[in-house]
């Protein structure tokens, strides 16, 4: 098993972190393409439901006299 001769110095250890953390972004935000909201990419309208054109998730205080 590979053991490390020397000990890593906290300045080696911080350097590498940096590089970690610079690479970390906020999530990445689209208009859906239905009720003009923005919202995270890759995920349901939280406003309408939508999806990639679809209704795929129903949402709070939509109206049920759609079911009649």
């Amino acid at each position: 098993m590979a053991v490390p001769k020397r000990k890593t110095s906290h300045a080696r250890t911080h350097k590498r972190k940096a590089q970690w953390l610079g690479a970390m972004k906020e999530p990445s935000v689209a208009v859906c393409s239905q009720c003009g909201e923005m919202i995270q990419t890759h995920r349901a309208c939280p406003e309408c439901g939508y999806y990639k054109g679809r209704k795929v998730a129903k949402v709070k205080g939509e109206n049920e006299e759609t079911s009649e």
